[in-house]
């Protein structure tokens, strides 16, 4: 059950036409707040996006900060489903290793299959707002601390923590070590540059927008370059084996 308040239905007739409003609002506020921070977006604003009267807002969420949570809560929830099928298969990758049963190669294409789902995540427009302008703001610390705290628990933590495990293991070095910490953020810096800075990667790269083939592109060098620097941690520790 998410924390935000779920909207009233009166009626099983309302069921289906409850959750359509609420997702218009979400949506609306998602853009919204993206473009003009918590404070910025009024909910009379976000109301005449979605297509509402004001009261519904306060209906299905009671107040600004209810919508705030549900938008990351959302977010959250949209996010997972694209990274739950990656991490639940690295969990298995893992269990093996436990038991000397799996291979670096294993553990190399379990880490990039969880890195090439973020970056799904990160490139692929499905249909709900392009949520790239929340998160920036969110990641700036400017925003409301519930939305963080959402997307903190529900994405960032499970996604670190299988990570670190992962990288971990192929490195010899511990999860908590501060050196595989910063290795993780190397590797995800990769691509999460054109999530945070789009406009300055496309001014670099000269384009105008990322579309599906330049997608493939970047995740194709991102995947390259990853390799590359996993066998060299993994030589680096296999030397250490032996010395």
């Amino acid at each position: 059950m998410s924390e935000s308040k779920r909207p009233r239905r009166p009626s099983a007739g309302g069921y289906a036409r409850g959750d359509e409003t609420r997702r218009k609002i979400i949506e609306a506020a998602i853009g919204l707040f993206g473009q003009h921070g918590f404070e910025g977006a009024s909910t009379r604003e976000i109301a005449a996006k979605a297509g509402v009267n004001a009261p519904a807002l306060q209906y299905y969420f009671e107040n600004k900060e209810g919508l705030y949570r549900a938008c990351a809560e959302w977010i959250a929830d949209e996010s997972w489903q694209t990274m739950e099928p990656a991490v639940l298969h690295a969990r298995k990758v893992l269990a093996g290793e436990a038991d000397g049963q799996a291979s670096d190669e294993a553990l190399v294409e379990a880490f990039i299959g969880i890195q090439m789902a973020v970056a799904n995540r990160t490139f692929i427009k499905h249909h709900e707002p392009d949520a790239r302008l929340f998160f920036a703001r969110e990641q700036s610390g400017s925003e409301p601390e519930i939305g963080s705290r959402v997307l903190r628990e529900r994405v960032r933590e499970p996604l670190n923590q299988i990570n670190l495990e992962l990288l971990g293991r192929m490195t010899g070095c511990r999860a908590d070590d501060p050196r595989t910490g910063v290795r993780l953020l190397s590797l995800y810096g990769q691509f999460l540059l054109f999530h945070i800075a789009r406009r300055s990667a496309l001014s670099l790269l000269q384009w105008d927008d990322i579309d599906p083939e330049r997608a493939g592109f970047i995740k194709e060098t991102v995947r390259d370059q990853t390799r590359l620097l996993l066998a060299h941690w993994m030589r680096e520790r296999d030397a250490k084996k032996t010395a």
